[in-house]
């Protein structure tokens, strides 16, 4: 440990190395807490009467030095009056219980596939593990037409795909050219509006669905057919809602309107029922980090012939997000444009492989297993649901709303710092009213039990009049009748 062991100092200045450093490093350390700190894996900050180490990465180091971050007192690391990490960061006993919707739990056969060197992604051996994963990403979505994109990027990045490839910015005397759903869109609509694209938002309120008589009204409007695109968020982490896609595809062929469908997947595909084909859906897309329970760093996108015609024409200015750079090399069969992360393709040919083996039919019911078991125990807790309706309940994540004298962030915080449980914030809107339990990925019921145990505790710990228990007895009590032999195990 000594020898890794760095003192804490001002710019020019290098106080001490080693356990025997100590009584050197303290005047220095705090003489400097607001100053640029020089470190190796280790700094030593002294506060009080007592003497912390923290282990930093090379990145936070190299801000450090540049003095672009500071050492302020109160234990952070942070810039302005803003906190980066905390100083008093560590693991403890046990595992971490992550239940947030996205990133999750990675189970040990994908860490393990993932667990190895670089390769020449040229070589015969990348080609052809990529050839299999186009052809296995292609069931995911139920379609057996759409062209599959594995992009080295995140869900927010692919979600440019479906705009960019397929359709054209229009002037803005022009109505629309986009027409968005559901309130978590957001993020997709400052993305478009910034790359030139005329958005028609579809208002809907937080903790409900898809407003379709409004979408109805839009698409009966538009006989000129210049909205070019439906875009609309599947699953709406924020509030825990679901959408009906069925139904928006029936819209668009009641109307006749042939704008495309283009579906942000991210926190369903893998989890909720999803049927590229069936439900019409042009542009598909997903992360790796979420349902498919990878690290993050692949979005997986899907096209489908009439997507992929009107990427022919459109006029969108692309460079890296472009699918016929892609397509140039999937003739070529060497498929990739760019390099690719191969510990990730490694990983996903393993994340598929365990969703084959249990089945999507079965995958899809145990998320909807896990989803009721959840709300079943917010109801006992005598809790609400953030969504408002039953049909529109999410099943890979359930945003619960606390009472108006509990900030949901104390939820959260307390959850983390006394029973190593991570949940979701609220977000936007319903920041400090909700928090969320993510039920999502690579997880079991018994996982689950042990959420909502720790969620009752924290509900106490908070001053909310839980009884203990309650909730997880609902839970457990549903799960009881309703969870399936394991068939391997049979």
């Amino acid at each position: 440990m000594a020898a890794l062991t760095a003192g804490v100092a001002a710019k020019d200045e290098l106080v001490g190395e080693g356990a025997g450093a100590s009584a050197a490093r303290a005047p220095a350390a705090e003489a400097a807490t607001t100053r640029t700190a020089q470190a190796i894996f280790l700094i030593s900050i002294a506060g009080g009467e007592k003497e912390r180490l923290i282990l930093i990465s090379w990145q936070v180091l190299l801000l450090l030095l540049l003095g672009v971050v500071h050492m302020p007192e109160e234990g952070f690391i942070g810039c302005g009056n803003v906190p980066l990490v905390t100083m008093d960061f560590v693991y403890g006993p046990g595992k971490n219980h992550l239940f947030v919707p996205g990133p999750v739990n990675i189970p040990e056969p994908v860490i393990r596939a993932m667990n190895r060197n670089n390769e020449d992604y040229r070589s015969p051996a990348i080609p052809a593990l990529t050839k299999t994963l186009l052809e296995d990403v292609k069931k995911i979505f139920k379609t057996t037409s759409g062209t599959p994109f594995l992009i080295p990027t995140t869900g927010t990045a692919s979600s440019i795909h479906p705009s960019t490839c397929t359709t054209s910015p229009l002037p803005h005397r022009l109505p629309s050219n986009n027409e968005f759903l559901d309130q978590f869109s957001l993020l997709w609509i400052d993305q478009q509006q910034r790359l030139n694209f005329r958005v028609d938002v579809v208002e809907s309120e937080w903790g409900r669905g898809a407003d379709l008589d409004a979408l109805a009204s839009k698409l009966e409007a538009d006989r000129s057919h210049t909205i070019k695109a439906v875009c609309i968020v599947h699953n709406e982490t924020a509030t825990g809602v679901t959408s009906d896609l069925a139904a928006v595809r029936k819209l668009l062929d009641e109307y006749r309107h042939p704008a495309l469908l283009l579906v942000d997947g991210v926190s369903s595909i893998c989890a909720l029922d999803f049927r590229m084909d069936e439900w019409g859906v042009d542009v598909a897309l997903t992360g790796s980090q979420k349902a498919l329970s990878m690290p993050t760093g692949m979005g997986i996108v899907c096209a489908s012939p009439k997507a992929m015609e009107a990427a022919k024409t459109a006029k969108s200015v692309r460079v890296f997000f472009d699918w016929n750079d892609y397509l140039k090399f999937y003739k070529l069969g060497t498929y990739w444009p760019y390099t690719p992360s191969i510990q990730l393709l490694y990983g996903l040919r393993t994340a598929l492989d365990l969703l084959f083996e249990e089945g999507l039919d079965n995958v899809i019911a145990r998320h909807s297993r896990l989803g009721k078991a959840t709300r079943l125990a917010v109801e006992a807790w005598g809790l609400k649901n953030c969504t408002q309706r039953e049909d529109w309940f999410s099943d890979t994540v359930t945003a619960v709303v606390v009472p108006p004298y509990i900030n949901s962030a104390d939820v959260v915080k307390r959850a983390w710092t006394r029973y190593n449980l991570s949940l979701g914030l609220g977000l936007n809107k319903v920041a400090g009213k909700v928090f969320r339990i993510g039920h999502l990925g690579n997880l079991n019921e018994l996982q689950l039990l042990g959420c909502l145990s720790g969620v009752e505790m924290v509900l106490k710990d908070v001053g909310y009049p839980v009884k203990l228990g309650s909730g997880v007895a609902a839970a457990a009590a549903y799960l009881r009748n309703s969870t399936p032999m394991i068939t391997s195990r049979i």
